[in-house]
């Protein structure tokens, strides 16, 4: 990389740079080694999941729809306090979307219910859904050997094989 005197000695500008601001720059680049510096970004794990597309959609779609009801109700406020003729279309516009508002908030948690519900529950070691997934194992697994041990006496208890004699 190319510095500052460099420039100016490679252009061949003779007088334009003094003796000591040419030793100024030599020690400043010598003193700043490009290498040496950190990098500028530097990448970092996600600490959460990202949000599923359907959910992302639903959210940045609410955020738009909450930021332009809020620009609403300011400009109804505005032209309410001056007692302009705007104020009344705008108190009413500012109403319905409000609604609309509502609703595309409650879009958002039910797209993500629903998207939970559809492809299953991110289980964390903390979770109440592996609890629960693992007591309903746990009783399937007693229900079976429970089962199994029935079978197996009402078997011998019949005489099957194995038995060699009715006394």
């Amino acid at each position: 990389m190319m510095g500052t005197a460099e420039r100016h000695r490679a252009s061949g500008s003779s007088g334009a740079i003094g003796a000591g601001e040419a030793r100024e720059a030599a020690r400043w680049e010598e003193a700043v080694d490009v290498d040496s510096r950190p990098p500028l970004w530097v990448e970092e794990p996600a600490r959460r999941r990202r949000l599923p597309d359907p959910v992302r959609t639903a959210a940045v779609r609410a955020v738009i729809i909450v930021a332009v009801t809020l620009v609403q109700a300011m400009v109804a406020v505005l032209a309410t306090l001056a007692s302009s003729w705007l104020a009344f279309p705008m108190v009413l516009s500012s109403v319905a979307s409000t609604v609309v508002a509502t609703w595309g908030v409650l879009d958002v948690w039910v797209t993500r219910q629903v998207w939970n519900q559809r492809h299953g529950v991110v289980s964390m070691p903390s979770s109440t859904a592996r609890q629960l997934r693992r007591e309903r194992r746990r009783a399937r697994r007693q229900a079976r050997v429970a089962a199994r041990g029935k079978t197996r006496i009402r078997i011998r208890g019949r005489g099957g094989a194995g038995q060699l004699s009715h006394s």
